[in-house]
């Protein structure tokens, strides 16, 4: 099971502490074991918006498949306006990555990860209201502007307040694969979308940045069956509408019809294994192609 510890600070901005827990929330209603903690070196902890929260003071046992996130905070200056950490706090972010745990953080938060050394050498985010800032105050990180998150040697930074969501779901799709992460997405309506730092891999959630019900179930029986057989009368059938509206909506929706959206997967599968040292031949009876010419001139397309 999966701990996602939230580390709380006076001044935290809601969302950036709702947005990432809705996500490790939703993705356990999925039946993904993930437990939620609250810590804060106070028992209950300001918001920038009002409302108090109360939190634990003490850290739970974490392993190597735990997180902590820092949410940020209502900040004009991170010189002036950041909270105090402790250095016990601090020491725990520090031995947290240094046993092979993830370490994140969604807009000011950043700030805390800096103190905490892990930025150094390191490529990362924050709003862009303090990103020159966060660059002065740590010159050995490498501060990435325009861009929803970085990734970098288990430390992840978010640009801040919303990109914490898509922050979160990253991390759900390393961990469980896109299809997961584009099922929560579509649960809490928002895009599935990543960053521009890495160009987005995959196409089970490249092509899930709309709101159309009908579409997503339709993609949610392709993903599931992309190697098999999948007739459009079929798929029509299974959502609820003809043939030529089902091809009208899924066009409209992502660029592609459902027979191409099919091959990309396919596809992009392929190219996985091929990577992974399959044979082309190997790779297309492992994707559904029965004829690897079909596999061939796919990849040639898209050389």
């Amino acid at each position: 099971m999966s701990h996602v510890v939230f580390f709380l600070v006076p001044g935290v901005h809601l969302l950036d502490l709702a947005g990432p827990a809705q996500v490790f929330s939703t993705a356990a209603g999925f039946g993904h074991p993930y437990t939620l903690t609250y810590v804060a070196e106070q028992p209950q902890v300001s918001t920038a918006q009002g409302l108090p929260l109360v939190a634990g003071l003490e850290w739970p046992e974490l392993g190597p498949e735990d997180l902590i996130v820092v949410p940020g905070w209502r900040t004009v200056t991170l010189a002036d306006g950041a909270p105090a950490i402790g250095a016990a706090s601090l020491q725990v972010l520090r031995d947290h990555h240094a046993g092979g745990g993830t370490v994140a953080s969604v807009c000011a938060g950043a700030e805390a990860l800096g103190r905490a050394g892990l930025l150094d050498g390191r490529h990362c985010t924050t709003h862009h209201d303090v990103q020159d800032e966060l660059a002065l105050r740590h010159p050995k990180a490498v501060v990435v502007r325009d861009v929803l998150f970085t990734a970098d040697d288990r430390v992840i930074t978010s640009a801040g307040i919303a990109s914490g969501i898509d922050l979160a779901l990253h991390l759900v799709a390393n961990r469980h694969g896109p299809a997961v992460a584009a099922q929560v997405a579509r649960n809490m309506v928002v895009y599935a979308r990543r960053n521009g730092h890495e160009p987005q891999s995959s196409a089970m959630l490249r092509h899930r940045s709309h709101l159309d019900d009908t579409v997503h179930r339709a993609q949610d029986l392709i993903d599931a069956r992309f190697d098999q057989q999948l007739p459009l009368s079929a798929l029509a059938s299974a959502v609820g509408v003809s043939e030529r509206t089902l091809t009208r909506l899924f066009t409209r929706a992502t660029g592609l019809t459902p027979l191409r959206y099919q091959q990309t997967l396919r596809l992009e599968r392929a190219q996985h294994l091929i990577s992974h040292g399959a044979t082309t031949d190997a790779a297309a009876r492992s994707v559904g192609f029965e004829d690897p010419r079909m596999l061939r001139r796919l990849r040639a397309r898209t050389a």
